[in-house]
């Protein structure tokens, strides 16, 4: 029976070459020039700082201009609020989503049962999803209509079986 999984995946190889490309920017360009803006890497999660408020802001978007050129979905960041550090410094930490969580996963489900294509059936295995299905256009046909609906996190399709 022709399969395929649904899954929520981030390049951390990719989010870490952008963070490096970001702080390089943000040391060359002139309107960066003392504000010491920097974004720190950890696990899932970045951290950036500036002098201002202003600056952070600035700093963020570079960052998401990286990300787009490396061809990282935006969905994948849930930045937090924007935080005061010591001597009027501002801080902001960015967490990197990744994985379909329970509820997502629920939802996801429920959508492909109210598609109602025949002989389709979906079943969540940890963080992501099987969808099996008697045809091959079947599948193809639930591919299409995920990519038409926004989750609010990117899907990619993989494992795609005959």
């Amino acid at each position: 029976m022709p399969s395929f999984d649904i899954v929520s995946e981030i390049d951390l190889q990719e989010v870490k070459n952008a963070v490096d490309q970001a702080n390089r920017e943000a040391t060359t360009r002139f309107d960066f020039k003392g504000t010491e803006s920097a974004i720190d890497v950890g696990d899932l999660e970045l951290t950036l700082s500036s002098s201002t408020e202003d600056r952070l802001r600035a700093h963020y978007q570079v960052l998401e201009e990286k990300l787009v050129k490396r061809q990282v979905s935006l969905k994948s960041l849930d930045p937090g609020k924007i935080e005061e550090a010591s001597r009027g410094a501002a801080r902001q930490k960015v967490k990197l989503r990744a994985g379909i969580d329970q509820d997502l996963a629920k939802q996801l489900n429920r959508f492909i049962k109210e598609a109602q294509i025949k002989g389709i059936t979906s079943q969540t295995q940890g963080d992501q999803i099987r969808v099996t299905g008697k045809k091959r256009d079947d599948l193809q046909e639930v591919i299409a209509a995920c990519k038409g609906h926004d989750f609010g996190i990117p899907l990619q399709f993989t494992n795609f079986r005959d």
